[in-house]
C-alpha cells in the first residue's frame, strides 16, 4: 500500500504522455483543399488563369470568358476542346489528379500549362462550381455541381462539344478572404492582365471576353503582331520592331518597342518561354542593357519576347503560380537576348550605327540614278608665262575661261603691308559665366536678412531668427501642390487653360476605361475631355500653369499609381489623385530656381496646413540653430 500513490502517479504520467503525443493530426480533405486554395487562388484573376490554361491544354480553338462583378459573382470559361468522359469529369476535382505527368521525371519535360492537379480541387473548395463537358464521340455529356468540395449532383445532359466551367460566389465560405478583395475596377484589371497573357501566348486561338453583359475583347485567331495590335490598340503597330534569332540553345522571336515610345511604367512587358508567361528580372536586365543609351532616365521599353528552349533545360515547378522559371544556362541566354535586341534596333535604324569604313564621298543621291556620266574637258593656256614682265591679253577663247593674271614684276607687291595686316587683330572678348547675384554683400541690409539661396539646385536655404531653414525644393513643392489639388477637388473647381489644338493621346483599352471613370474628378482639377475612343482620348483643356508636354507623362503616372488599388470612397480617390499629380508636377531636384521662385516656395510651404511633411510622410525641411552651428566649429 505504501507504493500505490507512486504507481498511480506513474500511470497518470504515462497517460498524459500518450495524450500529448497525438497532437499532430491529419486534416480533413475539405480543410486541406481550403489551405491549398490559399496558394492557388488569391483573387478572381487566379481562377481565370487556371481555367483558361485548362482550356488551352484541352486543344480548344475558341475560348470565351464571361465575368460578373469582376469575377466575384461569376467566372465562366467555355471552350470547344476535347472534353472529358464520366470518370475524368469526377476525378479532375480530386487533389493531385492530373493527366500531365506520370512520374517525377516528367516535371522536366512539360509541354502543357497546368500539371500539379490541385487547381480545380482548390477552386471547388471555396466556391460553387458547375461543370458541363462532352467529348466529340459521345452523344451525352456530364453535368456536375459542387459546393465547397461537396458533390451535389452528377447527371448526363445534352451538351455541345467541349467544356464549360462556371465558378460562382468566390470565397463564399471564407468571408475573411473575401474581405481582402479590392474594388471591382482593380480586380477587373488583374483579370484582364491574366487574359492578355494567355491570349498573347496563343494567337492561333480565338478569344473573347465579356464583363457584365458587354464585350470587352474580341480577338480572332491571327499572327503574333496582329494579336498584339488587337489587344493594345492600333497605334501599337508603328511602335514595334521585330526580333528573331535561331541558335542551338534557344530560339527568339517577338517584338520590342521603339525608344521614343518608352513609358514610365512596366505595363507592356511580356516574356514567354515555351508559350508560358513568366517573370524574370534577369532577362529584363538583358533587355534594358540592349537599350543602354537610348532611353531617358526612368523610362521602360515595351517588349513581347517569345523564347523556345528544350524542356529539360528549365525548371517550372519552383513557384505556386508557375510564373518563375530556372534556366540551365542563364548567362548564355542573357548574352544572346541582349545581342539579338541590339542587332534589331540597329538593323531597323532605331539605334545609331557607326561605320568608320564608309566613305561619304561615294554616296550617290537617288536623283542621279538614271543620269548619264559627264566627261570633264581640259583647256590649256599655252600663252601663259609666269616669268614674263609684260601683261598679256588673253585670246578671245581663253579670256572667257581664265581671269587676267598680274605681272610677274609686281610679285613684291603681294607682301606689302603684310607685317601690319597679318597681326592687326580686332580686340575680342572672352566668354565669361554670367553672375546674376552675389552670395555675400559688403554691408548687411534688411533685404539681405530675408534673402534665400539655392544649394546644388536641390535645397533652398532661408535664414530665420534662431538660425536657418534648409528646404528640399522637390518635397516642399509636392506638399504645396497636394493641398492645392485637394482644395480644388473638394471646395472649388480649378481654372483651366484652353488649348488651341486639342491633344490626342493614345492608351490601351483598360487605361481608356480608367480615364473615363476618373473624368469627373479630373475635370475638377482643370482637365476638359472632348471625347473618348476605343484607343484614344481627346483633351481640349488642361490645368493652369501646366504645359502640354507634361500631360502624357502626368496621366501615365496617375494611372500607374491608381492601378494597384482604387479606393471605394470619393475622398480617398481624390487623395490618391492629388498625391499622384503632386508627385508628377512638383519641381524636380537639379532645376535652377530664381530668387522669386525660391521665395514663393518658402512662403507657400509655410502657408500650408501641414508644412512639415510631404503627402508621403517625408520631411520637407530641417532647421539648424546658431547653437548647432557653433558646436560644429567648436570641434
Amino acid at each position: 500500500m505504501v507504493f500505490m500513490p507512486f504507481l498511480l502517479k506513474t500511470n497518470y504520467r504515462t497517460l498524459k504522455t500518450k495524450k500529448m503525443s497525438s497532437i499532430i493530426q491529419l486534416l480533413p480533405d475539405h480543410v486541406a483543399n481550403q489551405i491549398a486554395a490559399g496558394e492557388v487562388v488569391q483573387r478572381p484573376a487566379s481562377v481565370v488563369k487556371e481555367l483558361l490554361e485548362n482550356a488551352v491544354d484541352a486543344k480548344a480553338t475558341d475560348i470565351k470568358l464571361v465575368l460578373k462583378d469582376a469575377g466575384k459573382s461569376l467566372v465562366q470559361v467555355i471552350d470547344n476542346g476535347i472534353g472529358m468522359n464520366v470518370t475524368d469529369a469526377r476525378l479532375c476535382f480530386e487533389r493531385h489528379a492530373t493527366s500531365k505527368i506520370r512520374q517525377a521525371e516528367d516535371l522536366f519535360s512539360l509541354h502543357t500549362k497546368g500539371f500539379r492537379g490541385e487547381a480545380l480541387a482548390s477552386i471547388a473548395a471555396i466556391a460553387h462550381v458547375e461543370m458541363k463537358t462532352r467529348q466529340e464521340q459521345e452523344e451525352l455529356g456530364n453535368h456536375i455541381v459542387i459546393e465547397g468540395s461537396k458533390f451535389v449532383s452528377q447527371e448526363p445532359a445534352v451538351l455541345p462539344k467541349g467544356t464549360s466551367f462556371s465558378v460562382k460566389n468566390l470565397f463564399y465560405n471564407i468571408p475573411a478572404r473575401r474581405n481582402f478583395l479590392k474594388s471591382d475596377t482593380v480586380e477587373l484589371r488583374h483579370v484582364i492582365d491574366e487574359f492578355q497573357r494567355v491570349a498573347l501566348a496563343h494567337p492561333n486561338i480565338y478569344f473573347t471576353m465579356y464583363h457584365n453583359g458587354s464585350e470587352a475583347f474580341n480577338l480572332p485567331n491571327s499572327n503574333v503582331r496582329q494579336r498584339i495590335v488587337n489587344i493594345f490598340s492600333g497605334k501599337t503597330n508603328e511602335k514595334l520592331v521585330p526580333i528573331q534569332e535561331e541558335t542551338d540553345i534557344l530560339s527568339i522571336q517577338g517584338f520590342v518597342g521603339k525608344p521614343e515610345f518608352a513609358k514610365k511604367n512596366k505595363g507592356e512587358q511580356f516574356f514567354f518561354v515555351n508559350d508560358r508567361y513568366i517573370k524574370s528580372g534577369y532577362l529584363h536586365h538583358a533587355v534594358m542593357s540592349a537599350y543602354e543609351g537610348l532611353l531617358p532616365a526612368g523610362s521602360q521599353p515595351s517588349y513581347f519576347i517569345y523564347l523556345q528552349v528544350p524542356p529539360h533545360t528549365i525548371d517550372i515547378n519552383i513557384h505556386p503560380t508557375k510564373t518563375e522559371i530556372k534556366f540551365d544556362d542563364e548567362q548564355a541566354l542573357y548574352a544572346i537576348l541582349r545581342a539579338t535586341i541590339k542587332h534589331s534596333l540597329g538593323q531597323f535604324n532605331v539605334a545609331p550605327v557607326l561605320d568608320f569604313d564608309r566613305d561619304p564621298n561615294l554616296d550617290t543621291p537617288y536623283a542621279f540614278q538614271n543620269k548619264a556620266a559627264e566627261y570633264p574637258t581640259i583647256q590649256v593656256d599655252r600663252s601663259y608665262n609666269p616669268f614674263s614682265d609684260e601683261k598679256k591679253e588673253r585670246s578671245g577663247s581663253t579670256k572667257n575661261h581664265y581671269p587676267k593674271t598680274e605681272s610677274a614684276s609686281s610679285w613684291e607687291s603681294l607682301y606689302v603691308g603684310l607685317k601690319q595686316e597679318a597681326f592687326d587683330i580686332a580686340p575680342f572678348e572672352v566668354e565669361n559665366e554670367e553672375v546674376t547675384a552675389s552670395l555675400f554683400e559688403d554691408e548687411p541690409t534688411e533685404q539681405s536678412v530675408t534673402k534665400t539661396y539655392q544649394i546644388q539646385k536641390k535645397y533652398i536655404v532661408s535664414p530665420i531668427k534662431s538660425g536657418m531653414v534648409i528646404i528640399d525644393q522637390n518635397r516642399a513643392h509636392e506638399r504645396i501642390l497636394y493641398e492645392q489639388f485637394l482644395k480644388n477637388m473638394t471646395v472649388q473647381h480649378a481654372s483651366s487653360q484652353q488649348l488651341l489644338f486639342p491633344l490626342h493621346l493614345f492608351f490601351t483599352r483598360n487605361e481608356i476605361h480608367l480615364l473615363a471613370e476618373l473624368q469627373a474628378v479630373l475635370h475638377s482639377i482643370g482637365f476638359i475631355f472632348e471625347g473618348f475612343e476605343s484607343d484614344a482620348v481627346h483633351i481640349s483643356g488642361i490645368p493652369a500653369h501646366t504645359s502640354e508636354s507634361e500631360i502624357p507623362p502626368l496621366l501615365e503616372q496617375l494611372m500607374r499609381d491608381l492601378s494597384e488599388g482604387i479606393p471605394e470612397n470619393s475622398f480617398s480617390l481624390n487623395d490618391s489623385i492629388a498625391k499622384s499629380m503632386a508627385k508628377s508636377l512638383a519641381v524636380k531636384n537639379g532645376v535652377y530656381l530664381s530668387e522669386k521662385d525660391q521665395e514663393n516656395i518658402v512662403n507657400n510651404l509655410f502657408a500650408c496646413k501641414e508644412p512639415n511633411t510631404t503627402p508621403f510622410q517625408k520631411n520637407t525641411f530641417i532647421t539648424m540653430r546658431v547653437e548647432d552651428i557653433d558646436k560644429k566649429f567648436a570641434l
